[in-house]
């Protein structure tokens, strides 16, 4: 049995939850892989189930770098309060006019992969100007592979890299072709990011889109403007713990707010180079996504 054979439903959710704690750092990988081994299932070998598990980048390209309606570069921005300086993947539709929206793009806990570039791709061809950084530029950048990038992430200060977003963040804002609105959109540590600059610079942010990710401290979400999407994955404990007394917080200071929960789907369901991966969810939640950001980003400031 291989990896283009080997469906969700044919892996178990300990199996999904077991890697889930891996890619957060809970467990190393010996763990991780000791546990599938565990897995008494026909047919399912942990050196299979880890496969379909562990993100391949080359099944994550929707939108080609080569493609001609838009151009990609990198850019570095100054983060006085961070590392000192940030650098990012930049792409804009090639006939982008002097007045058009920006999205921020943020990626998961491992630095800038291929899938978040590709996700900037895909802002790009439905007209945004997407901006991703990498948080792991001060050590040289994504690495290449995610275990490598995942421990150079968590090795930098967690204070710094949340000011070099939102430096990024104020970077893209002022972008010479900007028209003003910016939209912010991550996953999972990014989705956390995601809550947190629109807490933490409100006159920044005037849109976000958390992909499963935790709210911000309790003591800064009071000062939310800009309205919410907030996108869950049903089978997502750590995340979803989080939600209740977030939501209330939330509807204490009516603030705006849309919240969706997709039937099914694990944690990570938008990220198209796993078997976490949910065709079925996120279409509909990329489809929300463009609408709510075109409802919110299109008329200039």
């Amino acid at each position: 049995m291989n990896k283009s054979k080997l469906t969700p439903a044919q892996i178990p959710q300990e199996a999904f939850d077991w890697y889930d704690e891996y890619a957060h750092g809970q467990i190393d990988r010996r763990t991780f892989l000791t546990r599938l081994g565990t897995l008494a299932v026909v047919g399912l070998t942990a050196s299979v189930v880890a496969s379909a598990l562990i993100p391949n980048y080359a099944l994550a390209e929707t939108v080609s770098f080569n493609d001609s309606s838009i151009k990609a570069t990198y850019e570095t921005f100054t983060s006085p309060k961070g590392h000192g300086e940030g650098r990012g993947y930049l792409v804009e539709p090639t006939n982008v006019t002097s007045s058009t929206p920006v999205v921020l793009v943020v990626h998961e806990n491992r630095g800038l992969n291929p899938y978040v570039k590709d996700v900037a791709r895909r802002f790009a061809k439905q007209g945004f100007i997407a901006f991703a950084p990498d948080a792991l530029h001060p050590l040289g950048g994504y690495p290449g592979n995610d275990d490598e990038g995942r421990a150079m992430q968590k090795s930098l200060d967690r204070t710094k890299i949340e000011a070099d977003f939102i430096a990024a963040a104020q970077f893209l804002k002022v972008h010479k072709k900007s028209n003003g609105k910016l939209g912010v959109v991550g996953f999972c540590f990014g989705g956390y990011i995601s809550n947190m600059l629109a807490a933490a610079i409100p006159n920044i942010v005037d849109a976000a889109v958390p992909y499963y990710g935790t709210p911000a401290n309790s003591d800064i979400i009071k000062n939310i403007k800009s309205p919410l999407l907030l996108q869950f994955a049903e089978n997502d404990k750590r995340v979803n713990a989080t939600w209740h007394a977030y939501e209330a917080l939330l509807k204490s200071k009516r603030i705006d707010y849309q919240a969706h929960v997709y039937a099914g789907t694990q944690h990570g369901f938008h990220n198209d180079s796993t078997q976490r991966y949910n065709a079925k969810a996120a279409d509909l939640s990329w489809e929300r996504t463009i609408t709510f950001f075109n409802e919110h980003l299109s008329k200039p400031s």
